[in-house]
């Protein structure tokens, strides 16, 4: 994963890619030109930040390239994803998958959520293998954000699983408005 890694920071030297960092709550992850006026809550976390212990869950890092609009995540599932013996279980797939194409349409449209995800599992990923997981934004049609995503081998052989994803940027005003009335 290291090799694999340090291949993705040099291509952040020339400026067309860039690491997008570890947050352990979205709002952090959110740029500020794009933020509503959230109040930062101390008792949450960021789902894929729930385990503490090193390298049983997540293990990831994200890359963005807004020209192309385009977010790629290398991941290692850590032993406490297990689904199958050996083998991560699909959710903890759908999870990471939600989060590199929930990242790219960020990156294209601000505040979104997910409305619709669909994924065809073709290969298991084994537990501990580093798996590709390139996520590009295909269309914006108003508040529409179309997206593609695929999670192959490093090497790019085995195609683990297939995604297509539609995000709705948020209407800033309804949205203060619902968290203001469940708080």
């Amino acid at each position: 994963m290291l090799d694999l890694y340090n291949r993705f920071l040099d291509m952040t030297k020339d400026g067309l890619w860039k690491r997008i960092p570890s947050y352990n709550n979205i709002l952090d992850h959110i740029p500020e030109s794009m933020k509503l006026t959230y109040e930062k809550r101390k008792d949450t976390r960021l789902f894929l930040r729930s385990i503490d212990a090193e390298g049983a869950g997540f293990e990831y890092v994200m890359f963005l390239n807004t020209s192309e609009k385009r977010v790629v995540c290398l991941f290692q599932p850590g032993s406490y994803l297990e689904g199958h013996p050996g083998f991560a279980h699909g959710g903890s797939i759908a999870t990471i998958i939600d989060s590199t194409i929930g990242s790219c349409a960020i990156s294209v449209a601000g505040k979104v959520m997910t409305a619709n995800l669909s994924i065809d599992y073709v290969n298991p990923v084994p537990l501990g293998s580093v798996v590709l997981v390139d996520s590009k934004a295909d269309k914006v049609e108003g508040r529409k954000v179309f997206l593609s995503c695929k999670m192959q081998s490093v090497d790019g052989n085995t195609l683990h699983a297939e995604a297509t994803a539609l995000f709705i940027q948020l209407d800033a005003t309804k949205a203060q408005k619902q968290q203001a009335s469940c708080q």
